[in-house]
C-alpha cells in the first residue's frame, strides 16, 4: 500500500512509530494530485507550500513527543466553501474567484490546533447548489473510479480527492445530501452530523437552517475521530449545541452489532427505485442480519413531503444569503469595468451579479 492510500489510523500509527514522516506522507499525496488531478479535477487550489510547512511542523511536534493526536500530520482537503485565512475561498463561483478569506472557519481553527496538513481547497457545485459537481465555474470534477461519471455533489471534490488517494480525509458540507450522496457515488464514508454538532461559523452560507459541516473519510472510525476533533459549542454560532462531545472512536471500539435495531423505511422502496440500487441496499440489509442485527420495517409517512419542503426552504434562504454578493463590499464588481456603463446603484448590483454568478 502506498503512503497516500493510508487511512487516518494507519497513517497516525506510522507517524508515531517513525515508519515515515509527515513530510513523506504529504509529498506522496501532493505527487498523487500532480499525477491525477488533470483528469479528476478535485482541486480548485493546491496549497503545496503551506502543506509542506505544516508537515514539517507536525514532524517537529512528533519528534518532541507530541504524538497522541490522531490528526497530527495527516493530509486533508477542504471544500472551497469553507473560509481559510489567507487562502482563496471561491465557493466555486466567479463572483468570489479572487476572494481571500481574512479569517478561519471555527472548524478550520480546530483542525489547525490538531496539526492538520491542508493540501488544498476542493471543487464543488458553485455555492453548493447542485448534486454532481458539474455546476462549478472552475470546471467539472470527475469520479476517480470512472472519469466518464460524476462524483456526486455538491461536495464532489471532497469525495474524489479522498477516493483518488489525494488526501486521507476531507471536510465538506451537507445541506440536502451534499456529503452523503458523493460518498455513495465514490465508495467513501460520508457523515453529516446532527445540525449544531459542528459550528457553521466560517461557512459560506447556502441554506442556514440546514447547512452542516460534514466529513468525507475512508472508513467509519476515521469519521468518528474527525468528528470528535471538530465538534462542540461555538459562541460565534448561536445554533451550535452545548452538549458535551463524546469520544466517538472509543464508543465504536465497544460497539457490538448484535441485537442492534436497524429500521428500514418502507417509503424508501418506491417503484421508481433503480433495481441495482435496490439490490445493493437489500444485500447490505442481509449482511447486517447475518452479523446479528435486528432488521425492523418502519414507516416514515412524511417522506413524500421532504423534497417539496426542501424546495420552499432552500431557495428562500439562498436568495437571502446570496444578496450579500452585491459588487460593493467584496468579490467580483463591475464598478470599474469599462465593459458596462454604470449609472446608478441598481446597475452595480445587476451588472456585478449578472457577470459574477
Amino acid at each position: 500500500m502506498q503512503l497516500n492510500e493510508l487511512n487516518i489510523t494507519q497513517a497516525s500509527d506510522g507517524l508515531k512509530n517513525k515508519e515515515f514522516s509527515s513530510v513523506e506522507l504529504t509529498r506522496a499525496c501532493l505527487d498523487r494530485i500532480k499525477k491525477t488531478d488533470d483528469k479528476i479535477r478535485s482541486f480548485i487550489t493546491v496549497t503545496e507550500d503551506l502543506a509542506m510547512e505544516q508537515a514539517e511542523e507536525a514532524d517537529e511536534k512528533i519528534k518532541a513527543g507530541e504524538n497522541n493526536n490522531a490528526l497530527l500530520g495527516i493530509p486533508c482537503s477542504i471544500k472551497d466553501i469553507i473560509n481559510t485565512k489567507g487562502i482563496l475561498t471561491t465557493a466555486a463561483s466567479n463572483i468570489l474567484k479572487n476572494y481571500v478569506s481574512s479569517y478561519d472557519a471555527t472548524l478550520i481553527s480546530k483542525l489547525r490546533e490538531q496539526g492538520m496538513v491542508m493540501v488544498g481547497k476542493v471543487n464543488c457545485d458553485a455555492f453548493a447548489h447542485g448534486a454532481s459537481t458539474e455546476n462549478s465555474d472552475f470546471g467539472t470534477t470527475h469520479n476517480p473510479w470512472d472519469p466518464e461519471r460524476v462524483p456526486g455533489g455538491s461536495s464532489g471534490g471532497s469525495a474524489s480527492s479522498v477516493a483518488a488517494g489525494q488526501c486521507a480525509y476531507s471536510i465538506g458540507t451537507d445541506t440536502g445530501g451534499s456529503i452523503r450522496q458523493p460518498a455513495a457515488f465514490c465508495g467513501m464514508v460520508g457523515l453529516k452530523p446532527t445540525y449544531g454538532r459542528v459550528s457553521r461559523y466560517g461557512l459560506i452560507s447556502m441554506t442556514s437552517s440546514t447547512d452542516c459541516p460534514s466529513i468525507m473519510a475512508k472508513n467509519v472510525m476515521d469519521a468518528a475521530v474527525i468528528l470528535e476533533k471538530i465538534a462542540g459549542e461555538d459562541k460565534k454560532d448561536s445554533t451550535s449545541s452545548d452538549k458535551s462531545v463524546d469520544d466517538y472512536g472509543d464508543l465504536l471500539k465497544d460497539c457490538d452489532i448484535k441485537n442492534i435495531k436497524i429500521g428500514i423505511p418502507k417509503e424508501y422502496f418506491i417503484d421508481e427505485l433503480n433495481d441495482d440500487i435496490k439490490n445493493a441496499v437489500q444485500n447490505a440489509v442481509k449482511k447486517f442480519e447475518e452479523l446479528g442485527a435486528k432488521i425492523i420495517e418502519i414507516s416514515l409517512p412524511h417522506t413524500k413531503y421532504a423534497v417539496p419542503a426542501y424546495y420552499i426552504i432552500t431557495p428562500s434562504e439562498i436568495s437571502s444569503n446570496l444578496a450579500r454578493f452585491d459588487g460593493i463590499r467584496y468579490g467580483y464588481s463591475e464598478i470599474q469595468n469599462s465593459k458596462f456603463k454604470i449609472q446608478n446603484l441598481s446597475d452595480v448590483y445587476l451588472k456585478s451579479r449578472g457577470e459574477g454568478f
